[in-house]
């Protein structure tokens, strides 16, 4: 008898928290909606992923998507009281696509829009978030402890060929073609393989350093120099023309709008965070619900109204 009346409380206090979720207003106080002025600020933290992140607990990724990165952008580009546009980036890296996806975005963005964009970074702006950092920004903060840099690609994998032979088990592979396969964990990449992939990972980083140098206005046998894959703090990589001050936050986001024309420190404008009951059951589910639980309750209202 307990345990039952136990477990109706915690399913009765579970959807009286849904229901507040639903129709409480929104109380982050670094979200401006109605402003004339302001600075968009856009979060990139964690790894950063092709596509978007996903909406429901099954499909959330740590991380951060560049579908989603992007959608931020062209809102901001369209948005008439964005003044200016500022990368909060609190990332060791990620997909190199997902870098070249944002990286253009942003170039359009200010091509189009006219509009400044100014980086901060936190504890990490290394690899492909520095690579976004670097391709459009007009300015880069990073405190002195940031790790930064990392100008590299590598492409990993993986030989358990004595490990499957230790417990007695083998694999076999029926292919199209020689170099099909050729990240195989099963076998030892041939020399041939080998070449073909740093090829790939030579190319890739080739382009990293030219996206840096154009965006950073550097030589590119200069960049050369610092482009080893190796990370510096936030005050080496100043000293070596990497970023541009050494500030926190509220620095970045003041330069963003003195850029931007706007005095003193800027109002933002941010994409809400996802309630836990979006993480949870995706966007789509929790504004249908939402729409319909608001449509009952003002339907009831107008009953009782009738009556009366």
């Amino acid at each position: 008898m307990l345990k039952k009346l136990f477990v109706t409380a915690v399913l009765l206090l579970a959807a009286l928290s849904f229901v507040v979720s639903l129709l409480k207003g929104n109380n982050n106080k670094d979200i401006s909606l109605n402003v004339t002025e302001c600075v968009a600020v856009i979060d990139i933290v964690g790894p950063i992923t092709s596509g978007g992140t996903g909406g429901s607990v099954l499909e959330q990724v740590n991380g951060t998507g560049s579908r989603d990165v992007m959608q931020q952008i062209r809102e901001a580009a369209e948005d008439i009281s964005v003044r200016a546009l500022l990368l909060n980036i609190d990332s060791p890296g990620g997909s190199p696509t997902a870098a070249e996806e944002i990286s253009e975005e942003l170039l359009k963005f200010k091509a189009v829009s006219k509009k400044p964009v100014v980086t901060a970074m936190g504890d990490m702006g290394a690899s492909a978030a520095y690579w976004i950092a670097a391709a459009a920004s007009d300015k880069i903060y990073a405190n002195g402890t940031t790790l930064t840099g990392s100008i590299g690609v590598y492409m990993p994998y993986m030989n358990v060929t004595k490990l499957m032979e230790k417990i007695g088990v083998t694999s076999g592979m029926i292919k199209s073609g020689k170099n099909k396969g050729m990240l195989s964990p099963d076998r030892e990449m041939t020399e041939e393989e080998r070449a073909i992939v740093q090829n790939i990972v030579n190319e890739i980083h080739e382009e990293f350093i030219r996206v840096v140098a154009e965006g950073r206005h550097m030589d590119g046998q200069q960049l050369r120099s610092l482009a080893d894959g190796r990370v510096y703090t936030g005050k080496q990589a100043k000293n070596v023309g990497l970023i541009d001050e050494v500030g926190n936050y509220y620095d970045a986001l003041l330069e963003a709008g003195k850029l931007g024309g706007i005095s003193g420190m800027p109002k933002v404008k941010r994409r809400e965070k996802p309630t836990p009951w979006e993480t949870l059951m995706g966007a789509e589910i929790v504004t249908a619900v939402k729409t319909q639980l608001l449509k009952h309750l003002q339907t009831g209202f107008e009953g009782e109204l009738g009556t009366r």
